[in-house]
Order: C-alpha cells, then sequence, then structure tokens
C-alpha cells in the first residue's frame, strides 16, 4: 500500500439540517446527516468537529479518533459531548485532523416514506 498520505487536514461542510423526524425502521432509516472520514495514512487522525449556526454561538469541538487505514461514518445526530446538535436547525461545520483524511457529507432525510438521500464531497480548506 502507499504510505503517501490522501486528503487533507482542514475541511469544510457549509450545508447541515438534521431533520426533526424519521419514518422506517431505526437506526437505519433514521433521518440523519453523516461525515464519512477516511484515514488512508499509518497514523490514527484526531478529529476535531466545530459546529456554526446562525443565532449562536458555535458548538465544540467534538473529538473523534479515526484509526489508521479505516474509515469512519460519523453520525452528527449522535455527537453528545459537550452537546447534542438540535435538530430542525441549520449549522455547518469546520472539520479539522492532525493528519490528512478526506471528507465526504451525507443526509438521509427519512420525513415522509419516499426517503431522500444526498451526498457531496466536504470543500478542503487547507
Amino acid at each position: 500500500m502507499n504510505s503517501k498520505p490522501i486528503g487533507r487536514t482542514r475541511w469544510a461542510i457549509a450545508e447541515g439540517f438534521i431533520p426533526e423526524t424519521s419514518h422506517g425502521p431505526e437506526p437505519q432509516m433514521t433521518s440523519h446527516e453523516t461525515a464519512c472520514l477516511l484515514n488512508a495514512g499509518n497514523k490514527e487522525a484526531h478529529v476535531e468537529i466545530t459546529v456554526f449556526f446562525k443565532d449562536r454561538d458555535p458548538a465544540g469541538p467534538y473529538r473523534i479518533i479515526v484509526p489508521s487505514r479505516r474509515t469512519l461514518h460519523m453520525r452528527f445526530n449522535e455527537l453528545e459531548d459537550p452537546e447534542p446538535i438540535p435538530k430542525g436547525t441549520d449549522y455547518a461545520s469546520i472539520i479539522e485532523s492532525d493528519v490528512p483524511i478526506v471528507v465526504q457529507h451525507t443526509r438521509l432525510d427519512s420525513r415522509q416514506s419516499e426517503n431522500a438521500l444526498i451526498t457531496t464531497m466536504a470543500y478542503p480548506a487547507d
């Protein structure tokens, strides 16, 4: 395997929203936002996430470790420390890592039985 790092150390997701309701079996069909984090390098990644809102101070940092040569699909719904992210509220996030990682953003909106899934690459900010 190539040991050259892939990715960046700073990413931005300008769009975030966790729907308040869901349709279908939990946890698979629970409406959620996910940051898919890929650490293809040989050192574990220490990741900090700061969440920004339109009408209040930011929340965070939320701290996560992604082991070397692994992926982690981190649901924003499950972040609890230092505080849960409110549902039904617009937000954005900055993701910073001490080693290069790749970040993709995904949302499952299951408020109705015709589910919607969106995904996009985060913005590499460094």
